[in-house]
Parts: structure tokens; C-alpha cells; sequence
């Protein structure tokens, strides 16, 4: 099925493409209401972001990553595409567990004492940039793979 922002992307990497940007404006927003000492809407916000992307994840970036990035890796890994699509794949792993990890810290009393962090805002803020990076990464791969003009 062709993508719906009119270039060589399927649906399902427009799609992607809008929800992750949606998402990272909607984090920008949750760091706004921590400053604002809203932290229950925080809270609910960066928890929401952070559980919409799992899927995202698995239908979307997973099988892209297994089927168009993996099997040429070895031979190809020094490409622009690959280098990029490893990076952002390997930071997005990152970001995504390190945010489940700020998650149960800040949300529950799952994880015992010793495993919490006491820095709350140097940690979601290192989360934040992270996942900014990993964002523009992601940008980066859908225009090396879908906009960017292809030799003929």
C-alpha cells in the first residue's frame, strides 16, 4: 500500500513517521508540565508517549529493521543508510528500556530501594534528549529511504 505523504514510503512509514512526531511534541509538552509542577499530568503524559511507542516498535520499526537492515548488514554496514539505521536502532533500544526503567522508578514501588534513582530530573532529562536523538535519527532514515532521489 503506497504512504499517504507522497513519497516512496508505504503507509505504515507515514504513519510511523506522524506518530513519532506527534509523540515527541507530546513529551516536549509533558516536560512543560513538569516545569509547571503539574506531575500527575506529567506523569500520564510521558507514561502514554512511552507505552504507544511499544507498539510502534514492533509493528513498524522491528520488521523494517529485521527485513531491510539486518541481512545486508555485514556487507553493507559502513553505508549511510545502514550506519544510520543501526545507530537509531540501537539508541531507540536505549531510550525505549531507559524510559521503562524511569516508569516503574517514578510510578510504582515495584523496584526495591536500592535500584531507584535520586537524580529524577537529570535522568529524564538525559531521556528526553535521548529520545530527541533518536527522533531525528529516525528522520534521517526516512529521507535517505524514501525521499532522498534514487539513482536511475
Amino acid at each position: 500500500m503506497k504512504g499517504f505523504l507522497g513519497t516512496w514510503a508505504s503507509f505504515s512509514a507515514d504513519l510511523n513517521l506522524v506518530i513519532q512526531i506527534a509523540m515527541g511534541v507530546a513529551l516536549l509538552v509533558g516536560a512543560f508540565l513538569a516545569r509547571a509542577k503539574r506531575y500527575t499530568a506529567h506523569g500520564i503524559c510521558q507514561a502514554a508517549v512511552l507505552i504507544l511507542n511499544v507498539p510502534m516498535i514492533a509493528l513498524v520499526m522491528l520488521p523494517s529493521l529485521n527485513t531491510r537492515v539486518l541481512p545486508k548488514l555485514p556487507s553493507h554496514f559502513w553505508k549511510q543508510t545502514y550506519v544510520i539505521a543501526t545507530v537509531h536502532g540501537s539508541l531507540g533500544a536505549i531510550a525505549e528500556v531507559m524510559g521503562l526503567y524511569i516508569l516503574l522508578v517514578a510510578g510504582t514501588d515495584f523496584l526495591p530501594r536500592a535500584w531507584r534513582f535520586q537524580r529524577w530530573k537529570l535522568w529524564m532529562r538525559i531521556e528526553l534528549i535521548l529520545w530527541w536523538i533518536v527522533l531525528f535519527s529516525g528522520f534521517g532514515i526516512y529521507y535517505v529511504w524514501y525521499v532522498a532521489p534514487r539513482p536511475r
